[in-house]
């Protein structure tokens, strides 16, 4: 599988769902991303997004949703129990499968230049990106919030940012972009309105009072239960774990009489910091997570790339009517790329390569790897493309939107195969201009890269013709059959 790494931006946003679903829908239209959760909590005023995107993309990612939550929300506006400097006000990238912490760095540079530059939002690097020992901790980073930090931002040489103006925006305020490994958001809720109490027992757990190691906490009065929540982040739950936290807490609250009244985790928690603390509760001796989770076995019998090679041909296999030649399309698309990617990798490793050559193919390398991704999201969007016209003949005949509705279908069922032939068609010309250059020992592979991106295109273009057919809209269909037709004129060139 390619390098995928796991964002998780929160917003300073949780009470409208129009402004949050257009934020999530920036994310979504980025090529390869998945959408894994949304997490939104009207006392905080805050949203916790998580999704997964392939390292070509995900930099991109993260400018969408930057850009977007900047255009809907004024933090001039913005009330909420949680402490916030920006629109988006956290924007880390998280190692997951294959991708290393310094993938994330590097995302995090990568990221964080753009929105300062294009955006005008000045962004400060955390955690593992920070270039400066004091902004590892995010709490330092975020000091003052919004309102604080406007005031000494442009005077306080150890605020200026690493990327953007050196003043706050006026609506988006500042963001903190980072680079960390997995974290657990964990609150616990109280049967006590004694905020005085909580403020202390805060600090006490705390790293930052003294307290345990690789803890953050924070007292919190929720209006909409009137009573205190005590909001942690655990940086390093292998440090501290979730059962070390409450144990810590319940020496404060037995002798007060104070119950737990439930508890929450906010976003994705991984399974192991749930595995641990149900092992530590129940005193288990000897116990393996990697071999006693049955979850955790399959998981890492079906993450191979065998595995998902034959699910992939078994479901093309069957008699459903999804996945069918357009997502075939893609899939061809995207191994074209994929072997292209490692054609020109190998190449790049070659010392005989002329060096006049190497920024060129590295510029292809990369952008192979953004069409990958994009392919990779046609497949998807096929399966969807032909749910959505299944939706629309579901709708009573009787039903004047029922025609509407088909037709609007029918034609994003068209484009979708359309964007596959030019991105696979894009690709191919690329390849094509550096066959010259290509390593002879993988000159079979980068043929077979070819031979992948041309059945792309003419499987999609079978699909673009069908679809176009049954289109009222016949100016439309003549423009886009006359588009995949010269991309399939383009592959006869390359061969003659």
């Amino acid at each position: 599988m390619g390098k995928f790494v796991e964002c998780v931006p929160n917003f300073s946003e949780g009470r409208d769902l129009s402004k949050i679903n257009a934020i999530v829908d920036a994310a979504r239209a980025v090529p390869g991303v998945l959408i894994l959760d949304v997490e939104k909590d009207a006392d905080h005023n805050r949203t916790v997004l998580t999704f997964m995107a392939p390292v070509e993309t995900a930099a991109d990612a993260m400018f969408a949703v930057t850009k977007k939550a900047a255009q809907l929300i004024d933090l001039n506006h913005h009330k909420g129990e949680h402490p916030r400097m920006g629109a988006t006000d956290v924007a880390p990238f998280i190692p997951v499968m294959d991708s290393t912490i310094e993938d994330c760095i590097a995302l995090a540079e990568k990221a964080g230049e753009r929105i300062g530059r294009e955006l005008n939002i000045p962004v400060y690097l955390y955690d593992r990106a920070a270039k400066f020992e004091h902004r590892k901790d995010l709490a330092k980073v975020r000091k003052g919030q919004f309102e604080g930090l406007k005031e000494v931002i442009g005077k306080d040489p150890e605020r200026v940012p690493d990327f953007g103006p050196n003043h706050i925006h006026p609506t988006a305020g500042a963001m903190a972009v980072g680079a960390r490994n997995q974290i657990v958001n964990f609150n616990v809720n109280l049967n006590t309105t004694d905020m005085e109490f909580a403020k202390a027992l805060a600090k006490k757990i705390r790293t930052s009072g003294g307290g345990l190691p690789a803890l953050r906490a924070k007292e919190i009065f929720l209006e909409s239960k009137g009573q205190v929540q005590m909001s942690t982040v655990l940086t390093d739950y292998k440090t501290t774990s979730i059962k070390r936290v409450m144990d810590e807490m319940q020496k404060d609250l037995g002798p007060k009489g104070i119950t737990v009244s439930g508890t929450e985790l906010i976003g994705l928690t991984t399974q192991e910091a749930l595995t641990d603390y149900a092992v530590e509760n129940l005193q288990v001796q000897g116990f393996n997570k990697a071999d006693q989770v049955l979850e955790t076995k399959l998981l890492k019998l079906l993450s191979s790339w065998e595995a998902g090679a034959n699910l992939l041909v078994d479901a093309l296999a069957n008699t459903d009517p999804t996945p069918g030649g357009g997502a075939a399309a893609g899939v061809a698309g995207a191994m074209g790329c994929a072997l292209g990617q490692m054609a020109l990798g190998i190449t790049l490793r070659g010392k005989k390569l002329d060096e006049a050559k190497r920024p060129a193919l590295k510029d292809l390398h990369e952008r192979l790897g953004g069409h990958k991704a994009a392919l990779q999201a046609c497949v998807g969007e096929d399966v969807a493309s032909f749910n959505k016209f299944m939706e629309a003949m579901k709708i009573p005949k009787e039903n004047p939107e029922r025609k509407t509705q088909m037709q609007a279908a029918l034609k994003y069922a068209a484009e979708v195969p359309l964007k596959t032939a030019r991105l696979a068609s894009e690709a191919m010309a690329g390849l094509t201009v550096c066959s010259a250059h290509c390593s002879k020992h993988v000159i079979s592979d980068y043929r077979s890269a070819r031979y992948l991106l041309e059945t792309a295109i003419r499987c999609a273009a079978e699909n673009v013709f069908i679809n176009a057919e049954g289109l009222e809209d016949k100016a439309f269909g003549e423009k886009i059959t006359a588009e995949v037709k010269g991309y399939l004129a383009a592959c006869e060139s390359v061969k003659a």
